[in-house]
């Protein structure tokens, strides 16, 4: 009970406090300065400039413009990720890109990848590298089974 009244003789204060000020402000008289005077407005002419005789013909050239920037290798392969380009690379914008792989591996068209499934696309890429038909992958055999690369795209 004792904080309620000490509440309220808190805001009957700062009321009080309050009102004063706001009649001593208004009992100041407030001086505001004269404005300037309006600018002379002059008559307009509708004439182009004339030049002299002497003035060359040609103007100096126009400033050259600033250098664009190059993006780095690193910067256009994050860039190829960020899809609403908001500078973050979530998991969906991430695994977006690989979802033409996915579909391949995806035989039954379920959206699962089974363990047969990828072991299936797994053995055949292991069984076009062995051309000598060992079971086993030289170095020369294991390079063949990374994935080719596309043709550059022109960025014209």
């Amino acid at each position: 009970m004792q904080k309620y009244i000490a509440g309220a003789v808190a805001t009957m204060l700062m009321l009080s406090a309050g009102f004063f000020i706001w009649i001593g402000a208004q009992e100041r008289e407030t001086v505001l300065p004269d404005a300037p005077a309006p600018p002379q407005v002059q008559e307009a002419k509708n004439v182009l400039p004339v030049a002299n005789a002497e003035s060359p013909i040609e103007g100096s050239a126009p400033p050259t413009p600033p250098k664009a920037y190059k993006a780095s290798r690193e910067e256009l392969r994050f860039n190829r990720y960020d899809r609403d380009r908001d500078e973050v690379i979530t998991r969906l914008e991430l695994m977006s890109s690989r979802t033409k792989a996915f579909r391949k591996l995806d035989k039954d068209g379920n959206n699962l990848l089974t363990f047969e499934e990828w072991a299936v696309a797994t053995s055949d890429r292991f069984e076009k590298a062995d051309r000598n038909k060992n079971n086993q992958l030289t170095r020369s055999e294991f390079r063949t089974t990374r994935p080719k690369r596309s043709a550059p795209r022109c960025k014209c």
